[in-house]
């Protein structure tokens, strides 16, 4: 209904990628997440076959315990994308991704670096000043009234700085 839209197919691959990339990628997928926590050979096999289908992966750093040693192991295995992510529990416990954003800006080298995890439209300035390649929102969308405004208030916002 949408081509031109991006999908991301948020799988969390922790097994078996290169067999879960395929599937996605065959069901329309465009980015599909992979654990950074999982070992390398399950990212590595994941990579591979997105290069085959023309798809592209993110690598979601949850629970991951020392993030910057990760992340710079995870860059030289030729994912696009190494995202923070800050998980609901995290969320309620006042936690955000910023920090953990800078962290990752420091040592990745190759990726482009991404963000999601209790993105709103009051803390969506501080993600865009801290320049990830790509913001990722849930439930700041999905958890307002008027989900299109919200969605079409945070584009307009990432424009605005993109731009400045």
């Amino acid at each position: 209904a949408f081509p031109k839209l991006t999908v991301l197919a948020d799988l969390k691959i922790m097994d078996a990628g290169a067999y879960e990339v395929m599937k996605a990628s065959e069901a329309g997928a465009d980015i599909i997440t992979v654990l950074g926590a999982t070992d390398d050979s399950t990212i590595k096999g994941a990579v591979e076959e997105a290069k085959k289908q023309g798809s592209k992966i993110l690598v979601d750093m949850i629970n991951v315990k020392d993030l910057a040693k990760r992340a710079y192991e995870i860059d030289d295995l030729g994912v696009d994308y190494i995202c923070v992510h800050t998980g609901y529990d995290l969320q309620a416990a006042g936690e955000n991704p910023f920090e953990q954003l800078q962290t990752i800006k420091r040592v990745v080298k190759r990726a482009k670096t991404a963000v999601a995890g209790g993105i709103k439209l009051d803390t969506l300035p501080e993600v865009v000043k801290a320049q990830p390649d790509l913001v990722i929102v849930g439930g700041g969308i999905t958890g307002q009234a008027d989900k299109k405004a919200a969605a079409a208030k945070m584009q307009e916002l990432i424009k605005q700085k993109s731009l400045a």
